[in-house]
């Protein structure tokens, strides 16, 4: 049997969500849980990769169980709960078929890039946003992200030393909204290169200092070196937001 978990989770403590030998990760965390509940190992899958620190407001993972299981779906989230860390939450279990694919039904994933742009840090924020204390040119900002939606090889926006062979993809939204000094970079993709969002907010805050040109930007798009993109911007601002599947299961979240 295998259920579709719906869960959310603070990356800072983790080494991203898949499992690795070198510390503690969300899916070694989600398969004790899963054990301790189905009184089995448990397969877990998930979505996608995030990097050490990143966070995620709505992440999905399978949980394939082997056996008959006595916990009805609306009783798993609370179940796992009692097992996860506090920095860890199931909000909901969906009934798959055996051969469900989460990967293969991903359609496209939501990213958004947090960043305090206040004169001072503010506690409450640390580890959630990057704490940037110049002052954002947040116009700039939105007329270069204009150039990003649309199918491009995003080359120039992939960590160095990446093994991925295809690295066009399209972006369909990109915007940028503002409440007070939080300053959230949004980016809509049907699929993302390693470090694409925070090499892309990375640029955004170059664009703002003045140290990349729209040419340099248009050229980087283009599908330029690494070097002609900005900097990668820390992981402690980045949150998976959203995340589509090329079926209506998640109709009820919507």
């Amino acid at each position: 049997m295998k259920h579709l978990l719906v869960l959310s989770y603070l990356g800072t403590h983790y080494c991203g969500f898949q499992v690795q030998p070198n510390g503690a990760t969300v899916q070694a965390a989600l398969g004790a849980a899963a054990e301790r509940i189905f009184a089995a190992p448990c397969l877990i899958t998930g979505c996608s990769r995030t990097d050490s620190g990143v966070h995620a407001n709505m992440y999905l993972a399978t949980v394939e169980e082997h056996g008959h299981s006595r916990i009805p779906d609306r009783a798993v989230p609370r179940a796992m709960n009692t097992y996860l860390p506090e920095d860890i939450s199931v909000s909901r279990s969906i009934p798959v078929p055996d051969d469900f694919s989460i990967r293969r039904r991903v359609a496209g994933k939501e990213y958004v890039y947090r960043i305090w742009n206040g004169a001072v840090r503010d506690p409450f924020l640390s580890d959630r946003a990057y704490f940037y204390f110049r002052r954002l040119d947040v116009e700039a900002m939105r007329r270069a992200a204009r150039l990003f939606p649309g199918t491009h090889d995003f080359r120039a926006f992939m960590a160095s030393g990446s093994d991925v062979c295809d690295t066009v993809r399209t972006v369909s939204e990109l915007r940028i909204e503002t409440s007070g000094d939080l300053v959230n970079i949004y980016v809509s993709a049907d699929g993302f290169l390693y470090n694409m969002v925070r090499i892309i907010v990375g640029t955004l805050i170059e664009v703002s200092e003045g140290r990349i040109s729209e040419e340099r930007l248009r050229r980087a798009i283009a599908g330029g070196h690494r070097e002609e993109a900005g900097r990668t911007a820390p992981p402690e601002g980045l949150y998976l937001n959203r995340v589509f599947l090329d079926t209506d299961l998640l109709r009820e979240e919507c």
